[in-house]
């Protein structure tokens, strides 16, 4: 695991995948303990490695193109699992608790609904500086290496994705992380400013 940034209360580790395969993350929360964001294909040994500093309380899957053999990771970390309310139909395996509209896992971890790539897409915002922002497919990485939004012909809704991507103008963070990772990608510091500037020329 490659460790990508740290600060005061939390940590976050690129764990596998990123180009072909949506990339997986292991945040370190002083509050809320290990969240493992996104579900490889299963791996014992690498379920050993994600715990080895501690529990692993909660999977995120931001999307269902992150949710690979929910339940075998379930079991193996005896982790709950989250996902957008509307996503859940169509994620393989079983999500232990829904997420609809803004809702908050710590006093400084809040998701957020962003449907468009998929009808329940959902970002993580990991608050208090410096911000943290998880987006899964919502964004990905564009000419200048900063995410931005790049349209796919599987697309739930462009008009949503639109919407969201100017709702997120309203959030201070310095890291941001996507489900397209390779070394070399943009991720911080000065995210918010690096994608607010990709995403102008979208909207320009």
């Amino acid at each position: 695991m490659e460790l990508l940034a740290e600060a005061r209360d939390r940590a976050v580790w690129h764990v596998t995948g990123g180009v072909e395969a949506p990339a997986v993350y292991l945040i370190r929360d002083r509050e809320a303990g290990g969240i493992l964001v996104n579900t490889p294909v299963f791996d014992s040994e690498l379920a050993e490695r994600v715990q080895a500093d501690g529990a692993v309380r909660f999977l995120f899957l931001p999307s269902r193109h992150g949710a690979l053999e929910l339940d075998r990771w379930r079991a193996a970390l005896g982790a709950e699992a989250l996902a957008g309310q509307d996503e859940v139909p169509d994620i393989a395996g079983t999500v232990d608790r829904p997420l609809d509209g803004s809702i908050r896992l710590s006093r400084t971890l809040v998701f957020y609904s962003m449907s468009g790539r998929t009808r329940g897409s959902t970002a993580l915002f990991c608050k208090r500086g410096p911000g943290f922002l998880f987006l899964g497919p919502i964004l990905e990485p564009g000419e200048s290496g900063w995410p931005t939004l790049v349209p796919r012909g599987d697309d739930w809704s462009w008009e949503n994705r639109v919407m969201g991507a100017l709702g997120l103008q309203d959030l201070k963070y310095e890291y941001v992380f996507t489900d397209r990772y390779t070394p070399g990608v943009r991720f911080g510091p000065g995210a918010a400013a690096g994608v607010q500037e990709a995403l102008a020329g979208v909207f320009d």
